[in-house]
C-alpha cells in the first residue's frame, strides 16, 4: 500500500490516511486501499477495533480531479466508476463488521467527513474542522452526506452544516454529539487506540455486539445507502455544472 499505512496491535486496527502533500484527500488508489484495509481488519478474526486516522490531517475530502471528470461527463464509465469508488471508501468503513473510531486531528472535510461519520464514534482534536465544504465549491453534498451528519449530530446540525455551511471545531463537535470527546492534538490518537483497545480485547465479542449495536440504533428516515443514490443524481448536476463545457 502506498496512500494508506496498515498497523495491527493488541487487537486494533489502525488505519492510517497517509497522503500528507495533499491533506489526505481521496484518490481512487487511496479508496481502493482503504477498502482493502478495511477487509484486511474484518478479515483478522485476532483484530476486535479499527481506528481511521490521518494524523495531523485527517481528509480534505476527494481530489479536484475526480470531481472534475466526473462534472464533465457523469455517465462515462470510468468517471462514474472512480467517484463511486471515493463512496466506497467511506461505505465499507463504515458498514465493516467491528467496532470503529475516527481519530480526528486537522481538518475533515467533505468525504472527509463522510469518512469521520461513517465511523461509530470520533474522537476529535479540540481545533480540528469539521466541515462539509460542498457548497464552497459549487456543487452538492454527496455519499449520503445529510444522512449522516443527522444520525450522528441530528436535525439541527444537519442543517446548519449540510445547508448553511457552517464549521465546527472539536470542542463544538463534542458538545453537539458530532464527537464523544475532544483532547489536546497530541493526545489524539493514543486516546482513540486505548478506547478500541478495551473492546478489541475479546474480538469476537466485539464483532457480535458491534452487529447488535447497528441493528439496535438504526435512525429513522432514510436509509444510508438510499440517500447516496438519492444526492448521486444532484451531486452529479452540479459537477456537470461547475466543470462542464
Amino acid at each position: 500500500m502506498n496512500e494508506i499505512e496498515y498497523a495491527a496491535q493488541d487487537g486494533v486496527a489502525v488505519i492510517t490516511l497517509s497522503a500528507i502533500e495533499r491533506r489526505n484527500a481521496i484518490s481512487v488508489d487511496m479508496a481502493t486501499e482503504l477498502i482493502e484495509a478495511a477487509s484486511r481488519a474484518e478479515g483478522d478474526p485476532q483484530i476486535g477495533a479499527v481506528v481511521v486516522t490521518g494524523g495531523p490531517h485527517f481528509c480534505a475530502g476527494a481530489v479536484r480531479s475526480v470531481l472534475a471528470d466526473t462534472g464533465v461527463d457523469p455517465a462515462l464509465d470510468t468517471n462514474y466508476r472512480n467517484l463511486g469508488a471515493v463512496y466506497e471508501a467511506f461505505t465499507r468503513v463504515g458498514t465493516i463488521g467491528l467496532p470503529t473510531i475516527a481519530a480526528v486531528r486537522g481538518a475533515a472535510v467533505g468525504a472527509g467527513l463522510n469518512l469521520a461519520l461513517a465511523t461509530d464514534v470520533r474522537i476529535v482534536s479540540r481545533t480540528a474542522r469539521l466541515l462539509p465544504g460542498f457548497a464552497q465549491i459549487g456543487i452538492h453534498p454527496g455519499g449520503g452526506h445529510f444522512t449522516l451528519l443527522n444520525r450522528v449530530g441530528g436535525r439541527e446540525a444537519a442543517a446548519a452544516m449540510g445547508l448553511f455551511g457552517e464549521e465546527v471545531d472539536g470542542e463544538r463537535a463534542a458538545a453537539l454529539g458530532l464527537a464523544w470527546a475532544a483532547y489536546d492534538d497530541d493526545e489524539v490518537d493514543a486516546r482513540a487506540v486505548a478506547m478500541a483497545a478495551r473492546v478489541a480485547k475479546d474480538p469476537e465479542l466485539a464483532r457480535r455486539v458491534v452487529a447488535s449495536f447497528r441493528r439496535e440504533t438504526v435512525p429513522g428516515g432514510t436509509p444510508w445507502d438510499v440517500a447516496v443514490e438519492l444526492e448521486r443524481s444532484p451531486q452529479m448536476w452540479s459537477l456537470r455544472r461547475k466543470h462542464g463545457a
